[in-house]
């Protein structure tokens, strides 16, 4: 009676847990067939664990076969989990690209499957979004750069490259802002910049092969979370 109990209590803290954690989990038997379902998962793929009870985790995870469970399993044998990179469904017919990992549980049959599915696709489209800002970055026809506090450049385009001669990045990373643009009102700019001040300005470009030409130069400060300012970030234009 006392075991009968302990194992009761052991799947109502699992079922506790389940209802607590941030990421989707689908529990199937050691075949492969979905038992159960936490509330994220419910959000996630917008099915009720009755909508899916017995019917196999390819219905959630297109492409997690009967075999493929059975290899799953037996990769189980030599590892505490096993990960992929999948594509999931839901009851709706839209999908979410997800990462998927895959552990034994021992839940309502011995050797139970937990699926713990976390979605990745805000993720995925901030990084799309990052790279192409970085493309854009790159292919401004203003030279950019970015600094941190310490003055130090920490990125350059290719437009800022041409301008000051550079050959590549490695010539400018890890340089001070000084060393390159060392002339006022440039390193005051900076500061004004650093201390939280969106800063426009033309200014004259002291150059033997552009006498009389003029830079028109924008500084602003470098946020980020909370709002603190980690450095600087600018750009120069020849007009």
């Amino acid at each position: 009676m006392t075991a009968i109990c302990a194992r009761q209590d052991h799947k109502s803290l699992y079922r506790q847990l389940m209802a607590g954690m941030y990421d989707a989990l689908l529990v199937t038997d050691p075949n492969g067939h979905l038992i159960e379902l936490n509330p994220r998962a419910m959000e996630h793929f917008l099915y009720k664990p009755e909508d899916v009870f017995d019917k196999p985790v390819a219905t959630l995870i297109p492409g997690v076969s009967t075999q493929m469970v059975g290899r799953i399993r037996k990769g189980l044998d030599d590892a505490r989990h096993i990960m992929l990179d999948a594509k999931c469904q839901r009851k709706d017919g839209s999908s979410f690209s997800a990462e998927v990992t895959i552990s034994v549980i021992d839940l309502i049959n011995t050797g139970d499957l937990v699926f713990t599915v976390r979605n990745t696709e805000r993720r995925r489209k901030q990084l799309q979004s990052l790279r192409s800002m970085a493309n854009a970055f790159n292919n401004s026809q203003c030279a950019g750069f970015v600094c941190d506090v310490n003055r130090i450049f920490k990125s350059v385009n290719r437009a800022f490259l041409a301008m000051f001669g550079a050959a590549d990045e490695a010539e400018v990373i890890g340089r001070a802002f000084d060393d390159l643009m060392p002339d006022e009102p440039l390193p005051r700019l900076f500061d004004q910049a650093l201390a939280g001040e969106t800063v426009i300005c033309r200014i004259g470009a002291d150059t033997e092969a552009d006498e009389g030409a003029e830079v028109d130069v924008q500084l602003a400060p470098d946020r980020h979370a909370k709002d603190k300012i980690v450095g600087v970030v600018g750009s120069l234009l020849q007009v």
